[in-house]
């Protein structure tokens, strides 16, 4: 019971962080030179609670934080909550199967972090692909969004790999709530 409660209360708090990043993020007016195109610093969240918790508990906190920053931000149901959710559930399922290399040293968290940018870029090009029916986007603006994958990928790796440390050390401390070793 204890530990269930432990769990829920880390859930909690990994689905908080990553509303307020994915809220602030969707509300600062960054220079990008591709329109649409953001760092992706709430997948930092997602990938730490994949690696922490499975793939499962990764895809709670992809789902809620698309609805609730959608609801905090008032684009809930616009094309951006689409191309979003499209986003974050595909690059969630994507990062966990890259979680299965990295457990057997195939593959670098970092290299799942970039995988993930990817196929969360993949993700909002097919939903805005879909939403326009117009799939010339996959051809002509799905491959400038993969150049600009890896860089953002790398940053939000790095991030969570910083934060796995820190947080199992937190989380051992409190008696593990659960934690994929």
């Amino acid at each position: 019971m204890r530990r269930n409660l432990v769990y829920l209360t880390y859930m909690a708090v990994l689905i908080t962080f990553a509303v307020v990043i994915h809220t602030v993020e969707a509300a600062l007016p960054l220079p990008m030179p591709v329109p649409g195109v953001r760092l992706g610093l709430a997948n930092i969240i997602t990938l730490l609670t994949i690696v922490l918790y499975g793939w499962r508990s990764g895809l709670l906190v992809a789902v809620l934080r698309t609805l609730l920053g959608s609801f905090f931000s008032g684009t809930f149901l616009s094309f951006g909550f689409w191309l979003s959710l499209s986003g974050g559930v595909l690059s969630c399922l994507v990062m966990a199967l890259g979680i299965l290399f990295v457990k057997r040293g195939a593959i670098s968290l970092l290299s799942v972090s970039v995988l993930g940018a990817a196929a969360h870029n993949l993700g909002q090009v097919a939903a805005a692909s879909l939403i326009v029916a117009n799939f010339t986007l996959l051809r002509g603006y799905f491959p400038l969004l993969l150049l600009l994958a890896v860089p953002t990928g790398i940053f939000t790796g790095l991030a969570a790999h910083y934060l796995e440390g820190i947080t199992r050390r937190v989380l051992y401390q409190a008696g593990g709530a659960g934690v994929a070793r």
